[in-house]
């Protein structure tokens, strides 16, 4: 009968350690998984650049110069805001605001082999729109 005990008990023991070890590899597994990441895409033909946004003229539906693109707001990752230089002339006068990038339709001509971009806005519009101030943490 103490044999009996005995083995009962060594079988008891070694069941309880193979499943704390298989619930920690497990646990381990689950928290590895949840946590890796993408660290690699690959850009789509699709895609845009920041480099073909910036520098880029904004026209209207009636093909009037409205802005230029300067800047883009990231927020959490996203494209969250187009900075756009409107008003003035000869970079006199000038101000910012951000409007949504859906705002601004931008398209890649492939006869042209250029972008454009354009806004269904007026010159008035985007003089009345709130400025944007390059200060505090966005001083440049």
């Amino acid at each position: 009968m103490y044999l009996e005990n005995y083995n009962m008990r060594k079988m008891l023991v070694a069941l309880a350690i193979t499943s704390t070890i298989f619930g920690a590899s497990m646990a381990y597994a689950q928290t590895a998984a949840t946590t890796a990441r993408e660290v690699y895409i690959k850009a789509q033909p699709t895609d845009v650049l920041s480099s073909n946004l910036i520098g880029l003229n904004v026209q209207n539906n009636a093909k009037d110069n409205v802005g230029e693109i300067k800047d883009l707001v990231v927020s959490n990752g996203s494209l969250s805001g187009l900075i756009l230089s409107v008003g003035g002339f000869l970079g006199i006068g000038e101000r910012y605001v951000v409007v949504a990038p859906p705002a601004v339709k931008v398209v890649y001509s492939e006869n042209d082999k250029k972008w454009s971009a354009t806004m269904d806005t007026t010159k008035d519009a985007l003089k009345a729109a709130p400025e944007f101030k390059y200060e505090g943490r966005w001083k440049r």
